[in-house]
């Protein structure tokens, strides 16, 4: 079995050194420009256009991360880049849960004590105490209910906050009023003061926080990216927090990465940057997870991840 590896954001010799001491059998390699040798499986973040295109050979393709969205982008520039009949497989957690929790359980709280208004309160040296938000009217709703998705969904409700999710299809999470379609979306903003997207970037969910979503929600709301830049439009953000739909956003994910030095981002008071640290791959468990989706496909059987081009995710 031989095993190609291409990521720019990894060391690669401590990637080809795991699969190999997870898959004694098998030769993993760096692949590099001109390496046109036989490859049953390709791990990649990022690969460039000549290392998958035509590898009909290919048993599978894994993504590094939880998205495919770059992958398949170069698909749509490039028609080829990604071989025909090929499996993609994503990963789903291998530990990326729960920091996904971590993150978005400190900027809920954060808003939901009012601590941006206390940082704003301390830079003009005001000492006011604020009236605490009302955790009943402190609706937190999350795009996106996959297994990320899950995974805050559950870690909030701990906190007895009250969570509603949307998704392009129904889902059932206990306790979570769940709500799906383009239909019914407007309704699902209506009554949320936190808006939580993690949702998969595709040509559907592109731009889905824009002026018109920030106008549904509460007035003074919260928004909080932790999926892809993509997904905002960013001069709307801008303008719904000078209109007052949004009191503040706390923003993971950006269109380039990083941001220019003159972007508006940077020094705005009432939006939080981090630079794309809401969930890291831990290699140990990617490595877990890619081996053991290896040896289910060596034996014949679906891998878990498996990636639907058509949707996207």
């Amino acid at each position: 079995m031989n095993i190609i590896f291409f990521s720019p954001a990894s060391d690669a010799d401590k990637w080809v050194q795991g699969i190999t001491e997870r898959l004694p059998d098998a030769k993993v390699r760096k692949w590099a420009k001109g390496d046109n040798a036989p490859a049953d499986y390709a791990l990649v973040w990022h690969p460039p256009y000549e290392m998958l295109t035509e590898r009909l050979d290919l048993k599978g393709i894994f993504s590094l991360g939880a998205g495919v969205d770059s992958i398949l982008q170069q698909e749509l520039e490039n028609p080829g880049a990604l071989p025909a009949n090929v499996p993609l497989i994503r990963l789903e957690d291998t530990g990326m849960g729960y920091q996904m929790q971590e993150y978005t359980v400190s900027a809920v709280l954060h808003y939901f004590r009012r601590m941006d208004e206390y940082k704003r309160n301390q830079e003009q040296r005001i000492w006011q105490p604020l009236s605490p938000h009302d955790r009943k009217d402190f609706v937190i709703g999350v795009l996106g209910a996959g297994v990320l998705g899950r995974c805050v969904i559950e870690k909030l409700a701990e906190f007895n906050f009250t969570v509603r999710c949307w998704s392009r299809t129904p889902k059932q999470l206990n306790g979570v009023e769940s709500f799906y379609g383009e239909e019914q979306f407007g309704e699902f903003l209506s009554d949320c003061k936190v808006l939580i997207n993690l949702l998969p970037s595709t040509s559907e969910t592109r731009g889905v926080l824009n002026l018109s979503a920030f106008s549904q929600l509460k007035e003074g709301s919260y928004i909080i990216n932790i999926a892809r830049g993509s997904h905002l439009v960013e001069q709307d953000l801008l303008t719904a927090i000078d209109k007052g739909y949004v009191a503040g956003a706390t923003l993971d994910v950006f269109a380039e990465e990083p941001q220019s030095n003159m972007h508006p981002f940077w020094t705005h008071p009432r939006i939080t940057i981090t630079p794309h640290i809401a969930a890291n791959t831990i290699p140990e468990l990617a490595m877990d997870a890619i081996c053991n989706n290896i040896r289910r496909m060596e034996q014949g059987q679906t891998p878990t991840g498996l990636v639907d081009i058509s949707l996207g995710y």
